[in-house]
């Protein structure tokens, strides 16, 4: 206990009603709740200026994600990669790294995974999967498990290699797909060849959503277990913390680095691996639609907690199955949903400063009128 909580208990023989964990879980719910309506609220300002309805707009984003079971298919087919873009920025941010290169992890995964389905026609579907699987783990897992590499042995800013590995990882796509692997039956928009449809990731029968979905919600559950009820964990808490106090305990930082930057590289490229088998059947440029980046906005809402992940990750995702319905009801652009979700993502950075500042502003709330 505080000495502050203790010179209260000794004045007045109580506890405080609240204690700093408390207050830590509030806020932890409460910031990232008015970052979403401030938000809004700045988002509905721009539209007045375009001289449209906010209400219109919610009032269609509501009805195209979440008031029907069609409506709830659209917005789950797009969650399935976010939960994974999004721990592929959570899990480097406990060691106090900001990953947000995942886009380029999927989408070398996807192709990884599309070209190894492609030539395993005629094999088990249990031992086709597994190499899909295998081949989509491994791309995504080295390409960001080399961002962690350079950032041990040479210094490398993370962010800005992460960043700009992710378009390299688009142009290697574009050439690959372009050239090597391409079908020649895909005449107008290049692409792989097929998966066999052995290999393909059915649907389930409730919800009516692809496999990845409830993958990915598991996967979430698993990394919260990894990263707060073990002691590898603890140790990528410690490091986050303090990297110098984390060295002088002996914990092996440059293993961990590289180890959590692979792992959320590999779990970015079984999205792709989903996006593939699930929905477009091969690699093409569908596969660069930006959703790594919008895991990051994922990501940051949910404070990097992976259970956390999850519901937000159907909240954004079903702001992206509105955006088709709003560009034609209210003709706007269909690039409307970033700008909204850029208006999110100011607002959830510049709220960061309130974290550790409103133990006053919550107790005033929680107990006005109380009496003492």
């Amino acid at each position: 206990m505080s000495n502050a909580s203790e010179t209260q208990v000794a004045a007045t023989g109580r506890r405080p009603l609240l204690t700093s964990w408390a207050i830590g879980r509030i806020e932890a719910f409460a910031i990232p709740l008015f970052a979403l309506i401030a938000g809004s609220v700045l988002f509905s300002i721009f539209l007045m200026t375009q001289e449209k309805s906010p209400i219109e707009f919610f009032s269609l984003v509501w009805r195209a994600a979440f008031s029907t079971a069609f409506s709830w298919q659209n917005t789950l087919s797009r969650v399935s990669p976010l939960l994974m873009a999004a721990l592929c920025v959570a899990i480097p941010a406990r060691l106090g790294l900001m990953v947000i290169g995942g886009e380029g992890a999927i989408i070398l995964g996807g192709l990884a995974a599309a070209v190894v389905g492609a030539s395993l026609g005629g094999v088990p579907a249990v031992l086709g999967f597994a190499a899909m699987i295998f081949a989509a783990i491994i791309a995504g897992g080295l390409w960001i498990g080399a961002i962690g590499a350079l950032r041990v042995k040479r210094g490398v800013n993370e962010t800005i290699s992460s960043l700009l590995m992710a378009y390299i990882a688009t142009a290697l796509f574009n050439q690959l797909v372009e050239s090597v692997f391409r079908d020649p039956a895909s005449l107008n928009k290049p692409a792989t060849l097929p998966i066999p449809e052995g290999l393909r990731v059915g649907m389930m029968s409730w919800p009516s959503a692809h496999w990845g979905v409830p993958v990915g919600i598991l996967l979430c559950i698993a990394c919260y277990f990894l990263l707060e009820r073990t002691t590898v964990g603890f140790a990528a808490r410690v490091t986050g913390d303090n990297i110098r106090a984390a060295q002088v305990q002996g914990l092996p930082v440059s293993k961990l680095v590289v180890g959590f930057t692979a792992l959320a590289g590999s779990l970015a490229g079984l999205g792709g691996f989903f996006e593939v088998a699930a929905i477009y059947g091969n690699a093409n440029d569908s596969l660069i639609s930006g959703v790594g980046y919008t895991g990051i906005l994922v990501a940051f809402l949910a404070r990097h907690n992976p259970l956390a992940i999850v519901p937000v990750a159907l909240l954004l995702g079903g702001f992206e199955a509105s955006s088709g319905l709003v560009q034609r009801r209210m003709d706007l652009p269909d690039a409307t949903i970033l700008v909204f979700q850029g208006c999110i993502f100011i607002v959830v950075l510049m709220s960061e400063t309130l974290y550790g500042r409103s133990d006053s502003l919550i107790r005033k709330l929680l107990f006005a009128g109380r009496t003492k």
